[in-house]
């Protein structure tokens, strides 16, 4: 046998063993992964009548509680009133001052209280009147020592293992992949690229208004306490398309707050897939849906079967969760 056969009989093998290889491995062998399987075989298969170009292959993601963790609350919230007791010093008025009074009492339920001018007061407190870089650096920063609440891990490391698989599946197979989220895109852009393989220019979320202005003769963009956009419900398809300019034609999240994101990605020509994550493991995650603070999944679940969209039960469908579950 000559070393040349070896070499070629090594190498078809080798090529044999990658096609074959599982590339969804934290998934659950069943009706959901063979959906999307299914799914992404006929839109890349050529000479497929189902058969889309790789310049269609969009692929949008809510990000909290589809890409990671969103109990006990959202973690951009969790930045948020980090934020306010790391400015107290440089604000005695807040002491008395509601809601921030609260947040240094630690009084979280008197925050959500407050609703939506309270957490507005908070927003344009640590998010605005500063430039995108030092917004930016404030958030690495809080990103290298704050810990989850439960889990006491990095936020970066709650992150959902299947759905980093999926990810890769899907731009192994020509997807672009954005995320949609009603989460803010600046806060976003500093670790989706490291978290999920997605660059800052595939992240849409909601926004503040900006402007652009010289300061001590050095440009900076300014980040203004103006609601810009609401990347949520009737806002997503909104964002995609002054965002993305194209309709997906893959859409994947967990709560009403994708409905329409769905909803518009699947009512398009040609074969579209929905994605509904139902979070229903309370032993390695949370189990959460209907009468949910956060994240609430009600319309989503009654309306999949008839729309045709896919419904993951995390419980089932996943043999794995988190990434540092690995053994």
């Amino acid at each position: 046998m000559t070393q040349r056969f070896l070499f070629i009989l090594f190498c078809s093998l080798a090529i044999a063993t990658s096609a074959s290889a599982d590339p969804l491995p934290s998934w659950n062998d069943g009706p959901t992964k063979e959906a999307v399987v299914s799914f992404v075989e006929k839109v890349t298969k050529k000479g497929s009548p189902d058969f889309v170009p790789e310049n269609q292959r969009i692929a949008t993601f809510d990000n909290d509680g589809n890409l990671w963790a969103e109990q006990p609350v959202y973690f951009q919230l969790i930045y948020a009133l980090d934020q306010v007791k790391k400015m107290a010093p440089q604000h005695p008025e807040w002491k008395t001052q509601e809601p921030f009074a609260s947040v240094l009492k630690g009084d979280t339920k008197k925050v959500m209280a407050s609703g939506k001018e309270g957490l507005m007061k908070i927003l344009a407190a640590t998010h605005a009147n500063m430039t995108a870089e030092e917004f930016q650096s404030n958030v690495s920063d809080w990103l290298k020592t704050a810990r989850h609440p439960k889990t006491n891990r990095p936020f970066n490391e709650m992150i959902y293992q299947p759905m980093l698989e999926l990810l890769d599946y899907l731009r192994a197979n020509g997807f672009k992949t954005f995320i949609v989220s009603g989460g803010g895109v600046d806060f976003m852009r500093v670790f989706a690229e490291q978290a999920y393989g997605i660059p800052p220019d595939q992240v849409v979320g909601s926004s503040l208004k900006a402007k652009y202005e010289v300061r001590d003769g050095k440009p900076v963009i300014i980040k203004l306490p103006e609601i810009n956009l609401v990347d949520d419900k009737e806002g997503k398809p909104v964002g995609i398309h002054q965002y993305i300019g194209q309709r997906p034609i893959f859409a994947s999240g967990n709560s009403d707050g994708d409905y329409q994101m769905l909803e518009w990605t699947t009512a398009g020509e040609g074969p579209r897939f929905g994605l509904i994550l139902h979070h229903t493991d309370a032993k390695r995650e949370w189990a959460y849906d209907r009468d949910s603070h956060i994240g609430q999944l009600n319309k989503g679940l009654d309306d999949a079967g008839k729309r045709g969209w896919t419904v993951i039960d995390m419980q089932k469908d996943w043999n794995m969760v988190f990434p540092h579950e690995k053994p």
